[in-house]
């Protein structure tokens, strides 16, 4: 068996990510190891016979640059996009990876670790894959990979534990905003008493409700944005159901029957935006009541439904619903597309092209303090291009954007290749470590330094930020950067808050610990 593994590094790398993937998936209590399962037989595997870990420097490389790639794209426009309202939760997540580092420095060289492998304990412990890489190619050395691969299930373990505790309290939580999971929108035909406009309407002009159908006179047609109500008129609200409560007390009361059960000229239908010209637009881009009479009401995204405002950016593989004049129909299909094969279908182009840009960033060598250079390397390379181009989301005739599922499936391939070809390098240190003195030293480091530092993010998200629970469970995963305690957290309570949370922290925590790493290397 080992004689053919030899002789085929293709057929290790898909044992290992196979065999991997069988045990990422089998609980330990609370825990799974998810795509952390490759890392593991990787190493058991290039324990037992060292010599087929050779050459899989390239699929690291690779697994690493698509990965954070991912990340980049799906997080840069929720990061750029509330900035200025999540600085507080990003300064404390940059606290808790300042605390880190010290203890790294401070506890390191109190046990007597050498500074390579304190530095790999670091990443470990903070499971940050982008950070070991900058760490390797900074000492040259198999020390970084030797403490991650230690320090990894120790942070994993850490980070599901904290979560899982804290999830499901109840904190105030007076500085966050309520979630929408378990929510749903709501719809209502409301009978106008007195004349108005729409635009005099506060729930419309400030985009907390939509109205769809128009009843006058015993014909339904779909309304015109901006247009005048009359007594008498009836009218549907959709939105949440407090705001739409709150729209029928303002224009009159509900109605004793539902205008949209009525679709002999007007229909209500839900189409996929998969027209590639329409990509990356808001709502109000689409200009559908201008070119087609029609308005939409509801956006369905992955499992959230949302408010269709006119300035809800969709993103590819969004289902909208449309209400327009069944005469022209025809013509919205064709406008959307409705092609959910050519909505879930990956740019090529646009991904290569990320890609290069995102390497060729990473060959660029920054000065350090005291001399020497600094490279961004296959991690920050990709990571923050991906950032800047996931923000843009399209520049002229290139769609940055990436479809959801594909980039679910790039990101976990990546991660997956990553893992693997790490396990399968640095086996044999890893098992000379567990059967020397210092194994002992490592696992305290990288448990102080897992824990304190997102002990650390936890008190300062319920004391300081006055934070829900769910979303300081969220900040926790999104400041380890790690799916296992997310899904641990969202197994426990169904919150949105949880992913965009983690949202928001991902991509920024992985540059401040890629950052970091070369002052502590260089202290």
């Amino acid at each position: 068996m080992i004689d053919a593994l030899e002789g085929s590094p293709l057929l290790t790398l898909f044992l290992v990510v196979a065999s991997g993937a069988l045990l990422g998936a089998i609980p330990f209590g609370r825990i799974r190891l998810g795509a952390a399962g490759a890392l593991f037989t990787g190493l058991l595997l290039s324990a037992l016979a060292p010599h087929l870990g050779a050459g899989m420097e390239i699929v690291q490389t690779l697994g690493l640059a698509l990965f954070v790639y991912t990340v980049g794209i799906s997080a840069g426009a929720t990061f750029f996009g509330t900035l200025n309202r999540q600085l507080p939760l990003l300064a404390a997540a940059t606290l808790g990876t300042v605390i880190a580092a010290a203890l790294t420095l401070l506890l390191g060289g109190a046990l007597g670790l050498e500074r390579d492998l304190s530095l790999g304990l670091f990443t470990g412990a903070l499971t940050a894959a982008p950070a070991l890489d900058a760490a390797a190619r900074l000492t040259g050395t198999a020390g970084p990979s030797v403490g991650y691969s230690f320090g990894y299930p120790i942070g994993v373990i850490v980070g599901i534990v904290l979560v899982s505790s804290i999830v499901t309290r109840a904190w105030p939580g007076r500085k966050d905003t309520p979630a929408l999971a378990g929510t749903s929108l709501s719809s209502r035909t409301v009978r106008v008493a007195k004349d108005v406009n729409l635009r005099d309407v506060p729930q419309w002009h400030e985009q907390r409700v939509r109205f769809s159908y128009l009843r006058r006179e015993g014909t339904v047609r779909v309304i015109v944005p901006g247009e005048d109500l009359l007594a008498g008129d009836e009218v549907v609200a959709v939105g949440m159901p407090d705001q739409v409560e709150e729209v029928t007390a303002e224009l009159g009361e509900t109605s004793d029957r539902h205008v949209a059960h009525d679709r002999s000229l007007v229909e209500f239908t839900r189409l996929t935006v998969s027209n590639p010209d329409l990509a990356s637009r808001s709502i109000a881009e689409l200009n559908l009541p201008v070119r087609f009479g029609a308005v939409v009401t509801r956006v369905r995204r992955g499992d959230l439904e949302l408010l269709a405002r006119d300035d809800l950016v969709l993103e590819p593989g969004d289902r909208i619903a449309v209400v327009v004049d069944r005469r022209r129909l025809d013509a919205v299909h064709t406008f959307l597309g409705d092609s959910d094969r050519k909505a879930g279908e990956l740019d090529v182009l646009s991904l290569g092209l990320g890609l290069v840009l995102g390497v060729a960033l990473g060959l660029v060598t920054l000065p350090m303090p005291g001399g020497g250079s600094f490279a961004l390397g296959p991690a920050a390379g990709p990571l923050l291009v991906g950032m800047v181009l996931g923000a843009l989301r399209r520049t002229g005739p290139v769609v940055w954007a990436l479809p959801g599922s594909a980039n679910r499936t790039l990101r976990q391939l990546g991660l997956l290749l990553f893992l693997a070809g790490l396990g399968l390098t640095a086996g044999p240190e890893v098992a000379a470590m567990l059967a020397s003195p210092t194994a002992w030293r490592a696992a305290v480091l990288a448990a102080a330094v897992s824990a304190l530092s997102c002990l650390a993010l936890v008190i300062a998200g319920r004391w300081v930020l006055d934070l829900s629970a769910p979303r300081a469970a969220g900040a926790v995963a999104g400041f380890l950067g790690q799916p296992a305690v997310l899904e641990a957290a969202g197994a426990r309570r169904a919150d949105d808050r949880i992913e965009a949370a983690y949202a928001t922290l991902f991509a920024f925590s992985i540059v401040v610990k890629i950052l970091l790493v070369p002052v502590l290397w260089n202290l």
